[in-house]
């Protein structure tokens, strides 16, 4: 719509047609841009039934507005300015606020410029069912458009065109509505504008139209109690003072003007990255930066300066000679500051502030003499200024020492401690009226600001999440916490499927038949599917079978999601969104509706599906003499799972041909995996365990156990890598600049030096890290003969050494950092699990284009869309596996819990002196990590890792990895990699408030009385 102005037009014409504005070219020349919009006089008000609007369609403004609110009786509807969605966005999403709202066109395309976040949720409110939402277009409208004025401000324009809005819409409603006898103009229904900006509500009072504060509106509505507590502590009017002093003391340093710190980072005097806040110890963080080989450490948390996990941060980075090395002590916030106040967190120094600044010093101080002088010293610094906050809504509990005795009946407006579900979150100050309401339940809570003089951020309340420990409320914490989309799929969405649903079938084979066009037809292969229990979004199936010419032909093939999920649809953007199917212990959250994931493009057995088939021709030797890629149709033959296809594979009474091909599979994949690991590939390990669940509908775990691995696993892996490659090779090459792939790029050698170093010390092994392929034959080398699981552990801690593999736009990174390092592979995608990863669909669309089948979607062909897009994934793919480890976590617990019960129970012990005693259930651990004051070990049989603390002092040897704790029979020395048993109980976490697995030392010595 947008056009250059070439034509003369009248001044009077031009003030409401024409937008002047400046513009800076690629070579920094500055050129003046006049255009030209298209200015309509019946642009629809959006009121039902209006009468000065011909064709309305779709109206969903109801005639009369709101009639609840007490200072509105005659009826109304809400204006927002754009602060108030900015800052008060969870208060609009309540389902309490169902007052119908006008929201401009200028006010949408602010938001979209200040918040992109906040954009998307607005667009998604205005799909709400339950929300009575209009879009009006004041910008294209005769009597509402406006142009900036000389020497205007864009943010005084946008305030003016807003209130020209909200003026113009109670004339329009006016005139729609004429008084009729008896009644006055006032008693129609109004539009007020709504804005926490003093200026601009003086200037809107003295134009005559109808303004209120954001708090002062809410305190006239129904639910004003309840709603309340949604309003963000920022953007809205104070509730009143926290305390009588006004004079507050200054905690922390003040950030530095934002052109002050971009300036410093250019000249590299100030260093950008992101911080992260240390698990063991609170008054610990660091910030890695490109210009040093190890982060930078900030200790205590003044050189923190209100950063919060996640932050894009700015730190000053102090002179060498004040650089020190990590704390090798385990610091809790809930231990240190346990008696803190809520109320008094932020007053002056006479407060108990002063008292916890103290306790903090003095652990400070101990952590500094405890840290031996030998060790590794890393830069330190502080934080000098926030380039973007990590800010959003995180599960919490009220902590119920906060909330005073005599008030806690009371519903007054009281102030409390929020406990965020993670512990790398501080404290957060919470003021609310529901607090006794809200003691044994989850919340839902968002951090609003982080003063200089306050101790702790504050949020505002969002929502109750229900009772803690309840099993349906644990599952949404952890979905919330996360940040997993689970919201069920919208009818726009669920429109995309096909008509037919579930009866949908491959149609029969044609020439005019369209899906049949260009696809192989290969229902006569024996093609069958190996995948895990109870899987039921099969992507993918294989085959093989021997040539005439004594080759072989070996085919994967993967299901043909992008025929039904096509581009800039809404199912294409919501998978989009999504990013990935996220797994948990008892459920699955969908990136597809299941009506795909689990049937139409699920490749089950003995049912026609389309395939996208990637069919190699090898040699007896396992090398590649030609590949060939198609769209395909299948009808697979069997489905298993990994023991039944091991099973039948180890049978030797087993000959048809679907054994033989697994059979064939299996020699092949050994082959493959045997030249991967001559190439350097890596073999790593993570704790896997299998949790056992009583039933589908109660879900209630009975029991832990190892995951087993079988060849048949291997085999499947072996191959989904190969077609992975392949599929990367061929979409670089016709798609260089957009190509869609993914890359494990090599680690800092300084990330194993701790490892390498407690493996000399503890264990005279040599870890080279010189290369992928050094690293892989030193892994091999570190093996204990007393201990079959030692290897095992020792991948597991180098795997964490490692740089997390990331989704890449190809044009945007230099052709030398493609390589997959722990694959030993110059080039790597994901191509094979289509249904639950949205990087595959794009891959899929890519190589469809490759071979000429389907043209590619121009936003394929836009590095900057694909980068966008890619940064989505790599953010969502790893909040899933957060989310997935934190779901094993929490079933863990609650199997270990039902166990200690039991065992409880077979005792006869009742009284709670002597369960306490015997219960919990004892496992052998390996020790992982020394500290001042405890260790860190791991528990193979459940996959658990956990902390064993002491209450006493002992004798501590970092540069070693040992400590000596006194027992009964004499000094007892505990190090690194010794293998040690443990008693684990679950107790009731006070920051998540469900069960949480507590661990003491039972061999070489008891740790519950040290």
């Amino acid at each position: 719509m947008p056009l250059i102005t070439i034509q003369k037009r009248p001044r009077e014409e031009a003030v409401v047609t024409q937008r002047k504005f400046f513009k800076k070219t690629a070579r920094g020349k500055v050129i003046k841009v006049l255009r030209e919009r298209y200015l309509r006089d019946d642009v629809y008000c959006g009121i039902v039934e209006c009468k000065l609007c011909s064709d309305a369609v779709n109206a969903v403004l109801p005639r009369s507005g709101d009639l609840t609110h007490k200072q509105f009786p005659n009826g109304h509807y809400v204006l927002p300015d754009t602060n108030v969605f900015l800052s008060q966005m969870d208060l609009i999403e309540s389902t309490s606020f169902s007052v119908p709202i006008v929201l401009l066109q200028t006010v949408m395309d602010e938001v979209r410029h200040r918040s992109l976040p906040l954009y998307n949720r607005l667009k998604a409110l205005l799909k709400a069912d339950d929300k009575k939402a209009w879009v009006f277009y004041n910008e294209f409208r005769s009597e509402t458009a406006i142009v900036r004025e000389e020497y205007e401000t864009p943010n005084d324009r946008n305030d003016r065109g807003i209130r020209k809005g909200a003026e113009w819409y109670n004339v329009h409603i006016s005139l729609a509505h004429p008084p009729v006898r008896g009644q006055r103009a006032g008693q129609l229904a109004r539009v007020i504008l709504l804005t926490d900006d003093a200026a601009n509500r003086q200037k809107a009072e003295a134009e005559n139209i109808p303004c209120v504060s954001i708090r002062k509106y809410v305190e006239g509505m129904k639910d004003a109690s309840q709603l309340l507590d949604l309003l963000s502590a920022t953007g809205s009017e104070e509730l009143e003072p926290t305390n009588a002093s006004t004079a507050r003391k200054t905690l922390y340093a003040e950030y530095l003007p934002t052109a002050a710190l971009l300036a410093g980072v250019k000249a590299s005097k100030l260093y950008q990255g992101h911080f992260n806040a240390n698990q063991y110890n609170y008054l610990e963080g660091t910030v890695p930066v490109p210009a040093f080989s190890k982060p930078v450490l900030l200790v205590g948390r003044e050189n923190m300066n209100r950063a919060v996990h996640g932050d894009v941060v700015v730190v000053e980075v102090f002179d060498e000679s004040e650089w020190k090395a990590p704390a090798e002590e385990v610091i809790d916030q809930e231990t240190t500051l346990k008696n803190d106040d809520a109320e008094d967190s932020d007053e002056d120094a006479n407060s108990d502030s002063e008292f916890h600044l103290r306790a903090e010093a003095k652990a400070l101080c101990s952590q500094g003499k405890n840290t031996i002088l030998s060790a590794e010293k890393q830069p330190t610094g502080r934080v000098v200024g926030i380039i973007k906050r990590n800010w959003r809504a995180c599960v919490c509990h009220i902590d119920p020492t906060s909330l005073p005795s005599a008030v806690a009946t009371s519903f007054s407006i009281q102030t409390v401690f929020a406990l965020p579900l993670s512990r790398l979150l501080p404290r957060i100050r919470l003021r609310t009226r529901q607090a006794p309401n809200l003691v044994s339940q989850k919340i839902l809570v968002t951090i609003d600001r982080w003063d200089a003089h306050s101790r702790y951020p504050e949020g505002h309340f969002v929502r109750a999440l229900g009772r803690a420990e309840d099993k349906e409320t644990e599952q949404e914490s952890l979905l919330l916490e996360f940040e997993v989309p689970y919201r069920p799929f919208g009818k726009a969405i669920l429109d995309c499927l096909p008509p037919e649903g579930g009866q949908w079938v491959v149609p029969p084979k044609s020439d005019t038949e369209p899906v049949w066009r260009d696809r192989l037809d290969l229902r006569n292969l024996d093609i069958c599917s190996i995948d895990p229990p109870g899987c039921q979004d099969i992507d993918d199936a294989l085959h093989a079978r021997r040539l005439q010419n004594g080759n072989i032909e070996a085919g994967v093939h993967i299901a043909d999601v992008s025929h039904f999920v096509h581009p800039d649809t809404p199912m294409d953007n919501e998978a989009a969104a999504r990013g990935t199917t996220v797994y948990l212990v008892d459920k699955r959250v969908d990136m597809l509706p299941s009506l795909l994931g689990t049937n139409l493009c699920s490749l089950r057995p003995h049912v026609e599906r389309l395939a996208f088939s990637v069919i190699w021709e090898l040699t007896e030797d396992a090398d590649i003499v030609n590949v060939r890629f198609s769209k395909s149709v299948i009808a697979s033959k069997a489905a298993f799972e990994y023991e039944e296809a091991q099973l039948r594979k180890d049978d030797p009474n087993q000959n048809d041909s679907i054994t033989q091909s697994i059979r064939l599979l299996n020699s092949l994949a050994i082959k493959f995996k045997a030249k991967r690991m001559a190439a350097g590939a890596l073999n790593l390990a993570s704790p896997e365990v299998k949790i056992h669940l009583a039933s589908s509908e109660s879900s209630d775990p009975i029991d832990v156990e190892q995951k087993e691995l079988r060849e048949t696993n291997s085999l499947v892996e072996e191959f989904m890598l190969l077609a992975n490659v392949s599929a990367a090779k061929r979409i670089e090459e016709v798609f260089p600049q957009t190509a869609v792939l993914r890359r494990h790029l090599p680690p800092p050698k300084a990330n194993f030096e701790k490892l390498q170093d407690i493996l000399m010390k503890r264990k005279g092994f040599k870890l080279d890290v010189s290369s992928s392929g050094t690293l892989a034959d030193s892994l091999d080398k570190c093996i204990d003969p007393t201990a079959p699981t030692f290897n095992t552990l020792v991948r597991i801690m180098a795997t964490r050494c490692m740089l997390a593999a990331e989704y890449f736009c190809s044009g945007s990174v230099s052709r030398d950092t493609f390589g997959h390092y722990g694959l030993a592979s110059p080039i790597y995608t994901h191509f094979t699990s289509p249904i639950r990863r949205y990087a595959d669909v794009l891959a899929h669309r890519q190589l469809a284009a490759s071979i000429s089948h389907t043209p590619l979607h121009p936003s394929l062909h836009s590095k900057a869309n694909v980068e966008r897009i890619m940064d989505v994934i790599n953010r969502r793919h790893r909040m899933a596996q957060m989310a997935g480890r934190a779901s094993v976590e929490f079933y863990v617990g609650l199997a270990l819990k039902g166990r200690t019960e039991a065992l409880a129970k077979a005792r006869g012990k009742n009284d709670g002196k002597a369960v306490e005693a015997e219960t919990g259930v004892i496992e052998e651990a390996f020790v992982i990590r020394t500290f001042r004051n405890g260790v860190g070990v791991f528990v193979f049989q459940l996959g658990l890792e956990g902390l064993v603390t002491f209450k006493h002092d002992v004798q501590f040897d970092a540069d070693n990895y040992t400590l000596t704790v006194p027992s009964n029979s004499g000094d007892v020395t505990i190090s690194v990699f010794d293998k040690v048993k443990v008693r684990i109980d679950v107790e009731k976490d006070k920051n998540t408030q469900r069960g949480r697995v507590k661990m003491s030392l039972v061999s070489p010595v008891e740790s519950k009385d040290l």
